[in-house]
């Protein structure tokens, strides 16, 4: 499982990620940076078989009306720390990991309860 990280999503987690063993790239490193359209996000990560980490609602439209980006995990946690933010990962990796191998599709949300929340 591998993993990009859109521009709202901190470098940090995407460093924690690939150190658990879990690839991950940052938006602000790949195509156009931070200036990548939405559009252009959704084709890379599912040209590429990540997991798309972000805050932002369009995706999770674009995911409910067209089913792209294919695997989207979106965090509904408003700020927090860092430091929280990998805890939070890191307490649901496992679940995320059979997520990525048990579907072709899925929308994760990340809210208040810490707990994911799950639309195939």
């Amino acid at each position: 499982m591998e993993f990009l990280c859109d521009v709202h999503i901190p470098i940090r987690l995407s460093k924690h990620l690939t150190q658990l063993g879990f690839p991950s790239q940052h938006v602000n490193h790949i195509l156009d940076s931070w200036n990548t359209k939405d559009r252009d996000i959704s084709d890379y990560v599912d040209a590429n078989n990540l997991v798309l980490i972000t805050k932002d609602q369009d995706f999770r439209n674009s995911f409910l009306l067209r089913r792209t980006p294919k695997k989207l995990v979106r965090v509904c946690l408003g700020n927090l720390s860092n430091d929280k933010l990998i805890a939070i990962f890191d307490k649901n990796i496992n679940q995320l990991e059979e997520l990525h191998e048990q579907y072709d599709a899925f929308m994760v949300e990340l809210n208040d309860s810490n707990r994911l929340t799950l639309t195939k």
